[in-house]
């Protein structure tokens, strides 16, 4: 994760509170190259429902990059909380991103029907 992605996934994540930060990483092979912020439709502290400018998502899906969907958590650990694995839809088995403000931690998993599994996450 190189340095300049994860400030711009903290800042947002901080601009945000009290709510719930989201948006997509955009990987080029195991490189994050982007963040791309989203809007919480359902601002809240404890869920978020991504919303990206339907313009800007079909720009993107002509890219080849491979979107990881990220989320902030305000407290509790970055790993998948119950409503997240409830909720993964159209995201089950792709990079799934959650930074914990009050921690300054950045995880990444992967939720699939079997359950959680761990991504390794560097930095550069």
């Amino acid at each position: 994760m190189p340095a300049g992605v994860r400030a711009a996934i903290v800042a947002h994540a901080t601009e945000e509170l009290p709510d719930e930060a989201c948006g997509l990483v955009l990987f080029e092979g195991d490189v994050a190259v982007e963040y791309v912020r989203g809007r919480n439709a359902s601002p809240s502290p404890y869920h978020f429902e991504l919303e990206i400018d339907p313009i800007a998502w079909a720009d993107l899906n002509d890219r080849d990059v491979t979107q990881a969907v990220f989320h902030s958590h305000i407290s509790s650990p970055p790993r998948p909380s119950r409503t997240d694995v409830q909720n993964i839809g159209l995201w089950a088995g792709e990079p799934y991103l959650i930074y914990t403000i009050r921690t300054d931690e950045l995880a990444a998993w992967r939720i699939v029907e079997s359950g959680i599994e761990a991504i390794p996450l560097g930095s550069r």
